[in-house]
């Protein structure tokens, strides 16, 4: 037998909306990490000239005043000007770029999510105890182990930077002057982006895993299965309980109108449904009560207390049970049926007055088409 503490069960909707009110979703610090140095390398390399041709022309221009400028107090003013506007550009942009890419990376997985739940105080995270757990449970083994690979992965990046610099490294002391630090800032622009493309590898084997280990955690038991749906459906008892009093709370209603029906047809003994038609109202024949045994029984004696001619006709009684609900029109099928029940009862009423002959029996072949014959 399955033990139902055992998380086996997808997690349902309302439980991943519930974590991600909380704001436990799938997240992979490697991935943002990456993103941000991929950034931040190819904007180096991009801007990393501008930027120190930026730098070099401002230094230089510093070093390099005139006698009146050394008196004059507003130059500083103009320098820090100067040098702004010869900056910020490339600077700007480079800080955009890594800005985007840090933002992009902390969302790529899980998908944005903004919850204040994360940032209440928690007690289990103050216990050392629980803190013990979380350094030496499986995730503390799993982050050691991509610490150690980041190590040696990033260390085999450092030694083939070096190995393909290390020939024009050494010769940069016999170039000329500014070239040789443009030189050394290409290759110290290469050696980087080579060094972040270490941490491609890290990042394709911590987000898969890091999906793992959400829907892991997002696991269920039976039972909280089983508890969660009670509750968004219901309690089936309180449920079947509020269907017996909607269900008699209608049957009464229902049977009021028995007393203002001008017929109730009858199986005679398993159906009973009551009809009745306004003749000044344009609408057809309504049907204002129906039941099947002991509540057909209950409609035939209440409408054998008020006088309500019944009327046996076990096919149009099944007929009528079968295809109309409670306040609608009887179906235009059964129109001609209807019809000559009503002017049979008509008649009838008529006759006990006083006022017309005694009628002819109703015939017991209603035209009732053969769709809805039950």
């Amino acid at each position: 037998m399955a033990d139902t503490h055992e998380k086996t069960e997808d997690p349902t909707g309302k439980k991943l909306d519930d974590a991600k009110k909380k704001g436990q979703l799938a997240r992979s610090r490697e991935l943002s990490t990456t993103l941000v140095l991929i950034g931040s390398a190819i904007m180096f390399l991009v801007l990393g000239g501008q930027i120190a041709q930026a730098l070099y022309i401002v230094t230089r221009r510093s070093f390099s005043l005139s006698r009146d400028e050394t008196y004059d107090v507003t130059h500083m003013f103009s320098a820090w000007g100067e040098a702004f506007m010869n900056i910020s550009s490339p600077v700007l942009i480079y800080m955009t770029v890594t800005m985007v890419a840090g933002i992009y990376g902390s969302i790529a997985l899980g998908g944005f999510n903004f919850t204040w739940e994360g940032a209440k105080f928690k007690g289990n995270k103050m216990s050392p105890i629980a803190g013990f757990k979380r350094m030496f449970g499986m995730n503390g083994l799993v982050e050691l182990i991509k610490a150690i690979a980041k190590f040696f992965v990033i260390a085999a990046m450092a030694l083939l930077a070096l190995t393909i610099f290390r020939d024009e490294a050494l010769h940069l002391d016999v170039e000329l002057y500014p070239g040789n630090i443009f030189h050394a800032l290409d290759m110290l622009e290469w050696a980087f982006l080579i060094l972040v493309l270490g941490m491609l590898p890290i990042a394709a084997i911590d987000v898969p895993y890091q999906i793992y280990k959400h829907n892991k955690e997002m696991k269920m038991t039976k039972q909280e299965v089983k508890d969660e749906r009670k509750n968004a459906d219901g309690d089936p008892q309180v449920k079947g309980r509020i269907r017996r009093l909607q269900y008699q709370a209608a049957a009464k209603r229902m049977m009021q109108e028995v007393p203002n029906a001008d017929v109730v047809v009858t199986n005679p003994t398993h159906f009973s449904v009551a009809i009745k038609y306004d003749d000044n109202g344009g609408r057809a024949p309504v049907l204002v009560a129906k039941g099947a045994d002991e509540l057909a029984m209950h409609i035939r004696k209440i409408a054998t207390a008020n006088d309500v001619p019944l009327i046996p006709s076990p096919m149009l009684a099944r007929a009528i049970y079968y295809s109309t609900e409670i306040e609608q029109e009887i179906p235009h099928k059964l129109f001609m049926a209807v019809a000559q029940v009503l002017a049979y009862v008509y008649q009838l009423k008529a006759y006990r007055k006083g006022k017309a002959q005694r009628p002819k029996p109703l015939k017991k072949d209603l035209p009732i088409p053969p769709e809805l014959r039950r």
